[in-house]
């Protein structure tokens, strides 16, 4: 292999690790479920950060821009639009269910994780829309949109639920770890 193809091979590598959440997202089993757990493993690190809901947003804003940019490179590196081992759409989604005002409890991190894989796999209008977005040669937006949209859409339809269950379920220190 030469040193040509050895930055290549690298340069993928490096990639391919940024849009599959540090390999998450080449689990031979349910790669969107298990890379979705890598927004877990970012929620919960950052459950002391104040205010919460700020950095959960910055960090999903960070993720989306970069992940953007890999798109296409993605797509042309698994022969396929939105391939499976892209899974920092999940993560996006997912920290987008998770931000609220307040340190989640462990509870709150599983039951975001349950209400954004919900809408995840159902695709709820305007979801699939959204999936279909940069897939065409005349689309104004990036292949990398196509695959984040319709996850930050399903990310806001699983805050609603989380608000709605902070709301009318259980005590507010069930869902917030009390300051």
């Amino acid at each position: 292999m030469g040193a040509t193809s050895s930055v290549a091979f690298a340069v993928d590598r490096l990639k391919l690790a940024i849009v599959s959440c540090g390999f998450l997202g080449l689990s031979p089993v349910m790669p969107g479920t298990v890379g979705t757990l890598g927004g877990v493993l970012f929620a919960y690190l950052m459950r002391g950060a104040e205010p919460f809901w700020a950095w959960c947003l910055g960090l999903a804003l960070v993720i989306y821009l970069v992940s953007r940019t890999l798109g296409e490179w993605a797509e042309q590196y698994g022969g396929q639009k939105d391939p499976g081992f892209f899974v920092q759409d999940e993560v996006v989604g997912y920290l987008i269910t998770v931000a609220w005002i307040g340190q989640p409890t462990l509870l709150s991190l599983a039951a975001a994780f349950f209400a954004f894989r919900l809408f995840d796999i159902w695709k709820p209008k305007p979801c699939q829309w959204l999936e279909r977005v940069g897939k065409t040669e005349s689309s104004r937006f990036r292949p990398g949109d196509g695959i984040l949209l319709d996850d930050v859409m399903a990310g806001i339809y699983g805050f609603a639920v989380m608000a709605l269950l902070r709301a009318y379920v259980l005590e507010p220190t069930a869902w917030v770890v009390a300051a």
